[in-house]
């Protein structure tokens, strides 16, 4: 059972910082999972909001700063907002990495980091569907999954159209048959975002292959 860190480890430390991260990979998680967002000044920030407004000091929009007014903001505990490189300098050879792209038209960039530094445990995600096809089109050797809140007919047929190998379904519509299809399909199947420990068993009965998770420590007792 996989468990990926939802932001890092969000519940105990501020969401998509360096030291989220790196208490994940003292809880012992096997993924994080970071947002990625695109500054001013074309610089891979990670943020989940477009807004900086719910999780620094400030107000406004990632795209209209750049890198270094960004870099002025207190994103909690006195933390700064991490780029995608220094993120990557932190968990290389240490956990896998979960990327979530916040905006279509960034998959390159995105991608070019991850090849650049020979990352292998990684997951390219997004609740846009053609950006995971055309990732997947162009770099099939790269794992890329689908994200989606819903409980869709056929789920290996929409997986297919985006020619995606991993799903990341919301668990609050998630069934047996939902999971059934997805391996019958040959797909990894990662819910999210799940914290409680009775919720985590009940999908770990049911052969999903991990989950993503805000809650560490309490699934991990």
């Amino acid at each position: 059972m996989q468990i990926i860190a939802h932001r890092g480890a969000s519940l105990f430390e501020p969401e998509n910082t360096l030291r989220s991260i790196k208490r994940a990979i003292e809880m012992n998680a096997d993924f994080v999972e970071v947002d990625v967002r695109m500054s001013k000044d074309y610089e891979l920030v990670v943020m989940h909001d477009a807004d900086i407004t719910r999780t620094t000091d400030d107000r406004g929009l990632v795209k209209d700063l750049t890198l270094q007014e960004l870099k002025k903001l207190d994103a909690g505990n006195g933390e700064k907002i991490p780029t995608l490189d220094e993120v990557i300098n932190l968990v290389k050879n240490r956990i896998g990495l979960v990327v979530e792209i916040k905006e279509p038209g960034t998959e390159e960039k995105v991608i070019g980091k991850i090849t650049e530094n020979k990352l292998k445990k990684t997951i390219i995600t997004s609740f846009y569907h053609k950006t995971v096809q055309s990732i997947r089109s162009r770099y099939p050797d790269i794992d890329a999954g689908i994200i989606f809140v819903g409980q869709p007919v056929d789920p290996g047929q929409m997986a297919s159209a985006a020619n995606a190998n991993v799903i990341f379904p919301s668990y609050r519509y998630m069934d047996e048959d939902l999971v059934g299809n997805a391996k019958d399909n040959g797909l990894t199947v990662y819910p999210w975002a799940i914290d409680d420990p009775k919720v985590f068993k009940i999908f770990s009965e049911m052969g999903v292959d991990g989950i993503v998770t805000n809650s560490l420590f309490d699934l991990q007792k």
